[in-house]
């Protein structure tokens, strides 16, 4: 056994943790001028440039420690006044090294870990000199953790990425999170940061957004970040600059905070996952601790966590995102890809405009827009300009680029302003001869080597582009609602669809920051698929009984972003409708139309909830009725087992070439929960797909 580190009560060896990518600590010094002194000057490193970021592990952490033990011991001598922690370009540190977290097996090496990187972290606020944290690219957890250690934080204006993502894949901020930011910027503050961003689909911080926070006591330009840095870290030293700290949050305040958070995490997982209300309690309780309680505390519910099916599961789904989801399976070589410099989109209605909008920020090409009058024109143009406006109004955008985008999005009655376009995708309704009359009118206009694209959300694609005298480049491209929210991208492969199409139509989505999956053309494809399938035995209970309220919270123990009547409101009743019947022509041995989902939309009625969300009297009306009903669990059981059916089913079909790819699709494209992992491994978890199918997906 070699140890690499023996502090008290932190004894690590080599043979509890594999090789990793060390993450160094490498220390200069820096003359700060007159009346401020000499930092010493910590810039972390993993000898790898931007796209491998820093991340902490054993190792990492042992090399910061080692560096410390030299800073300490001339901090003692007086040769140094200041301490300083900064990343290489664009990255401070992306949090802790997540496949050695995963190799923690016993409670005791959870224990480790957490001890480990407190005890090292902890170590910049306790030198007896001042300590600066230069945030000068992304910073999450661990990355942000390490920052909160120390005294004073700058902050790059230009941070893409600050977070503290930790709830989102099954576990609790465990370096310092939960003690030291509700006490930097306040419990509400904190609890937004720690639960409700992470909760929401890991939303980040930039860094603007969190200098406003408090996180950071300043915040300068990308251009000259380090050297006002270190300019203002000298001012604080020379006390030029003053730094004042807000009194810690009354009492009541805390608890309102805490309340708000808990009532947000139920309305996300009806309490279907442990991480984030340890993080509350956390958060809770850190207003009374002392550090040593906080941090202890901390260690506890890491180390239980770490051994956690729902750790398990969100590194599971966090590969998928972060390495499947950047090489999708089945593509062509990307050197087949098109250039795109024009984009055409048909149809000017809400889709539309939201995929002008995506493209125009995205690839930064001109985006014109087309429809059947000015008036739905103008509305499509309007809408994006009006969203690029309150971008502007945000602070989000300068005024020159609010112009240039606007310029980029442009509108005509007239086809004929694709004539020199390359990526030309309709979304117009979804009826196929509909679909089938514009391409053919496309095909006139465009230059032969232009792809068409289609949003259908469910149509043949290959049927689309069969009566085209080049039906090679007809290719699916469906996005999800709300297009700036959803990262997934199904891109659908019909008959004739060649190499090349496919090629562009996944470079367009790179360039669109999507995640692409390529799916073959199948009836609703995989999502849309899939979710009819999950809300069609939902809503067949309720056709035979089962009361609203009992079908509507069925899949609460799931976590599930949205309930399934919530999520019908989302998609549309009349949309859900045509999607079922196309199912239900496809598959009618397993989907049906629901006669109370075609009553409901014969009402005419859009939602199913009022707008304080109770609901609406005429729909509970139109949903009542039956003879048979059903309980919560056993509608959930029904729903699951067609799920993993249908799964079995596509998988057959070569919908798509792997479990993963089923995996990522309800990940990005349905909000399946990280902390239930993909779904194939929960079905195999719980014995639905070997009972259903016979055998685990995973097998």
């Amino acid at each position: 056994m070699t140890i690499i580190h023996n502090g008290p009560g932190l004894l690590v060896s080599e043979d509890d943790f594999p090789d990793e990518v060390v993450t160094r600590a490498i220390v200069r010094d820096v003359d700060l001028g007159p009346g401020a002194g000499l930092m010493a000057l910590i810039t972390l490193d993993n000898g790898h440039d931007h796209t491998k970021p820093n991340t902490f592990g054993v190792r990492g952490l042992v090399s910061l420690d080692a560096a410390l033990d030299g800073i300490a011991a001339r901090a003692a001598r007086g040769e140094i006044a200041a301490v300083g922690v900064t990343g290489k370009p664009f990255i401070l540190a992306a949090g802790a090294d997540l496949d050695g977290a995963a190799l923690a097996d016993t409670r005791e090496k959870g224990l480790r870990i957490g001890r480990l990187g407190h005890a090292v972290f902890r170590r910049l606020g306790e030198l007896g000199i001042p300590s600066f944290a230069f945030i000068n690219g992304v910073a999450l957890g661990g990355g942000l953790e390490i920052a909160l250690h120390c005294d004073y934080r700058t902050i790059s204006s230009g941070v893409p990425m600050v977070a503290m993502p930790e709830c989102f894949l099954g576990l609790v901020p465990g370096w310092g999170g939960t003690y030291l930011l509700p006490r930097l910027i306040g419990p509400s503050a904190a609890l937004t940061v720690i639960i409700e961003n992470s909760l929401s689909q890991n939303k980040m911080l930039r860094g603007p957004e969190a200098f406003s926070l408090g996180i950071a006591d300043a915040m300068f330009e990308p251009a000259d970040f380090l050297e006002e840095s270190l300019r203002w870290a000298a001012g604080v030293l020379s006390g030029s600059v003053t730094v004042s700290r807000a009194d810690l949050a009354p009492e009541a305040e805390w608890s309102s905070a805490v309340a708000a958070a808990r009532f947000f995490a139920d309305g996300k997982l009806h309490g279907a996952a442990p991480a984030p209300y340890r993080a509350i309690d956390l958060v809770a309780a850190a207003r009374a601790r002392t550090r040593d309680e906080g941090f202890a505390a901390e260690d506890e519910a890491l180390a239980d966590l770490l051994l956690s099916d729902e750790l398990r599961a969100g590194l599971y789904a966090f590969d998928l995102v972060q390495k499947r989801a950047k090489r999708p399976a089945g593509a062509p070589e990307a050197s087949l890809a098109r250039p795109v410099t024009k984009v055409g989109i048909v149809g000017a209605g809400l889709m539309a405009a939201q995929i002008a909008l995506l493209f125009a920020r995205r690839l930064q090409a001109p985006v014109v827009l087309t429809d059947l009058d000015q008036a739905r024109v103008d509305s499509g143009v309007g809408y994006a300009h009006a969203e690029i406006d309150k971008q502007l109004s945000r602070g989000r955008l300068s005024a020159d680029a609010a112009n240039r985008q606007k310029a980029l999005i442009t509108g005509s009655v007239s086809k004929d302003e694709f004539a020199d376009a390359d990526f030309v995708i309709e979304a117009v309704f979804e009826e196929l001869a509909v679909k089938q009359r514009v391409f053919a009118e496309l095909e006139a206009i465009v230059r032969p080597d232009c792809v068409l694209a289609t949003n259908t959300s469910s149509l043949s694609v290959t049927a689309m582009a069969a009566g085209l005298a080049h039906p090679q480049r007809v290719v699916g491209f469906h996005f999800f609602n709300p297009v700036a929210v959803l990262p997934l991208v199904e891109v659908v492969r019909g008959a004739a669809t060649d190499d090349a199409a496919v090629a562009t139509a996944l470079a367009v989505g790179r360039q669109a920051k999507k995640n692409c999956v390529i799916v073959a053309d199948r009836p609703a494809f995989v999502v849309n698929r899939l979710l009819t399938r999950f809300l069609g035995e939902i809503t067949r209970a309720v056709d035979e009984g089962t009361p609203f309220e009992v079908a509507e919270h069925a899949a609460d123990p799931l976590g599930l972003p949205m309930t399934p009547f919530l999520l019908l409101q989302l998609v549309g009743p009349a949309i859900a409708l045509h999607v079922a019947q196309t199912m239900a022509a496809a598959f009618p041995d397993r989907f049906s139309v629901s006669p109370k989902l075609r009553a409901l939309v014969e009402s005419g009625k859009t939602s199913v909830y009022r707008p304080d969300f109770t609901l609406d009297p005429e729909v509970a009306s139109a949903l009542a009725g039956g003879d048979n009903p059903s309980t919560g669990p056993e509608v959930l059981a029904r729903a699951l087992e067609g799920l993993a059916q249908e799964i079995r089913i596509m998988l057959d079909e070569g919908v798509v070439a792997a479990p993963q790819d089923i995996d990522l699709c309800m990940i990005l494209g349905a909000g399946w929960p990280f902390h239930l992992g993909g779904i194939t491994p929960y079905l195999d978890r719980t014995g639905i797909a070997a009972k259903v199918t016979g055998a685990p997906f995973g097998r």
